[in-house]
């Protein structure tokens, strides 16, 4: 295999849009490409939206887009529509395809080698990054285009097969919000508010470039995607030392207080276990709660549910661009509350269902470790 440079086969798309004044439909986001996920699916509608001036870069379905900022994200993948993404968004195609096969390209750029490369050799503290001119120079060896050909087609399946896993998590997870619906319609009258169940709020903290101590400060995407994601962090660096209230831990919940998306402000998740090497930004509200009056895993499926969201949107206010939450929206949010023994009946059967979760992730695990060891071998 002819070991070459990233630049020799793949190049970077620059084509100009005019957010403002363009027949395209979609732009992408960081919060639309899930991290290691060779396939972006999700997007936003330009129209009403509140992205900014750097959104300028065009791209269309087939292209690949990789996130510059923060490589340890991992978050870079094909597209299958036409839209518009920031210029911190690189937009990468085959040089020509009879060199290197568009269906192999993602292959070269999401995996493991690749991303270590990248980490390597970012720039910057607080937000890192990686500049084209790096990622140009990436070296990979490259097969010819029949076993190219064949590869791809292997590795699309297993792709298609761990899509397959994921949808059934994810229907797992319908299963809950339907459980959650049908045991708490009888309590609909046990409402109350969010202030009566939480208590000792607190907004996190923010980087400061002159600080000294080190840590690593969750990025919004930990706690916007649905569920806790430890691994969504960037290197910060703070004046002191951040205090353990400011860390993650099991018991509290965890609430986005300012988001571009009207619909992740005031998203909440909490974490399964404690995290005291993460620090939460000033962009989250954590708050400790009443274990006397809810349950932790009844709380996160309450505030998931539509009554809730529009309290949250109705009350979230614009400041350039970015919608906004503070304490007081939060401790007014009414949600319906049911006696303590319901809510241990619906966490017995989120438990159970996790149950099912966990094995079906465990066959997404060896299935993913199968897939990233073709790509090493075939890479490496």
């Amino acid at each position: 295999m002819a070991r070459i440079k990233l630049k020799d086969v793949i190049n970077r798309v620059q084509t100009k849009v005019d957010k403002d004044n363009t027949s395209l439909i979609y732009y992408v986001g960081g919060e639309h490409i899930e991290s290691e996920n060779v396939c972006i699916t999700k997007r936003g509608l330009i129209e009403g939206s509140t992205i900014g001036p750097m959104f300028y870069y065009g791209f269309k379905a087939g292209d690949f887009l990789l996130v510059s900022r923060n490589p340890h994200l991992k978050k870079a993948g094909v597209v299958g529509f036409d839209g518009i993404c920031s210029e911190k968004t690189f937009v990468l195609a085959t040089a020509n395809s009879e060199v290197l096969l568009p269906e192999y390209l993602p292959f070269i750029l999401q995996n493991d080698t690749f991303w270590e490369y990248a980490y390597q050799h970012r720039h910057g503290s607080t937000n890192t990054f990686i500049n084209w001119s790096t990622l140009a120079n990436y070296e990979f060896e490259l097969p010819n285009i029949e076993i190219q050909r064949k590869h791809a087609g292997i590795l699309w399946a297993i792709n298609d097969t761990m899509e397959s896993y994921k949808r059934l998590i994810l229907a797992t997870d319908e299963l809950v919000k339907s459980q959650f619906i049908e045991m708490t319609g009888p309590y609909s009258q046990y409402n109350i508010k969010a202030g009566t169940v939480m208590y000792g709020m607190r907004n996190g903290l923010s980087p400061s470039r002159s600080g000294e101590h080190h840590a690593k400060i969750l990025t919004l995407s930990a706690v916007t995607q649905g569920a806790f994601d430890e691994n969504a962090w960037k290197d910060g660096y703070f004046t002191d030392c951040p205090p353990n209230d400011k860390r993650i831990c099991a018991t509290d919940f965890y609430i986005c207080r300012g988001n571009g998306n009207k619909t992740l402000v005031g998203a909440g998740v909490y974490s399964p276990k404690d995290h005291f090497d993460l620090v939460f930004p000033d962009t989250v509200i954590a708050a400790r709660i009443n274990e006397q009056k809810i349950r932790l895993p009844y709380l996160y499926m309450a505030w998931k549910m539509q009554a809730v969201r529009n309290q949250i949107e109705e009350n979230a206010k614009t400041t350039n661009g970015t919608y906004k939450i503070n304490q007081s929206v939060i401790a007014n949010v009414e949600l319906v509350v049911p006696p303590l023994p319901v809510q241990d009946d619906f966490v017995a059967f989120v438990h159970q269902s996790d149950k099912s979760k966990f094995e079906l992730e465990q066959a997404l695990s060896e299935l993913t470790a199968t897939y990233k060891r073709i790509i090493s071998e075939q890479l490496g």
